[in-house]
């Protein structure tokens, strides 16, 4: 155990988090996204439900700050407006850690299939609901 990190994020998730560099991707994807269980990206969180390992995760990860759009959601039900509670969990915990809103960018679900397997690491979480997987950029931590 660890002072001041939340117990879900696992050896193997500090390390991967850890080990990101600038502008590479993390992918946070819900229990139904079809994933490749032989590929080392690959980090399972299940019974952590998505927003809950996002939040962990965000407290202790740099999200990009140069970019426009550094958060990625899945289109769903072919309509790129539509708002599911998943998403607005995901909005309340972006705009929580980083002390004001991230747009979450809607993408196309084959594009943002393509956008995960790029992905330097994935996390595979309990999320049961439908779409509810996100894709963040990571940042850096300015000096002092």
């Amino acid at each position: 155990m660890l002072k001041l990190i939340d117990p879900i994020l696992s050896p193997e998730l500090l390390y991967a988090l850890r080990a990101m560099a600038h502008r590479h991707d993390i992918a946070v994807v819900d229990a139904n996204f079809p994933c490749d269980a032989g590929d080392d990206r690959l980090i399972r969180l299940d019974g952590v439900s998505g927003p809950h390992a996002l939040e962990a995760i965000l407290g202790i990860f740099p999200l990009e700050e140069q970019e426009p759009e550094v958060a990625w959601r899945m289109i769903a039900e072919n309509d790129p407006t539509k708002i599911l509670p998943v998403f607005e969990d995901y909005s309340e915990n972006l705009q929580k850690t980083q002390g004001k809103p991230v747009e979450l960018i809607a993408v196309e679900p084959d594009d943002f299939k393509d956008r995960v397997r790029a992905a330097h690491t994935v996390v595979v979480t309990g999320e049961r609901r439908f779409y509810g997987s996100i894709i963040l950029r990571k940042g850096v931590i300015p000096p002092q």
